[in-house]
């Protein structure tokens, strides 16, 4: 694997977690580096951090709120 690739790796703990999670990360990225994007595209797709994900947390935290307060009435 390319070394600047590395370093982008070991410098960030969550795709450090993550290539050793999806191992076949490592053989993807050494025959095509250019697949950076998609790894990180995939990493987050996995740890839903995507903020489409995030909205939805939000969204599903109101509405229980909601509910509890519906409850309390």
């Amino acid at each position: 694997m390319r070394v600047d690739l590395q370093l982008k790796i070991n410098a960030d703990p969550r795709l450090k977690t993550f290539i050793r999670e999806y191992p076949y990360w490592y053989q993807r990225l050494n025959r095509n580096p250019t697949l950076f994007k998609a790894f990180i595209s995939d990493m987050k797709d996995k740890y839903k951090i995507k903020t489409s994900d995030k909205i939805n947390r939000t969204l599903n935290n109101i509405s229980m709120l909601e509910a509890f307060l519906d409850v309390l009435k």
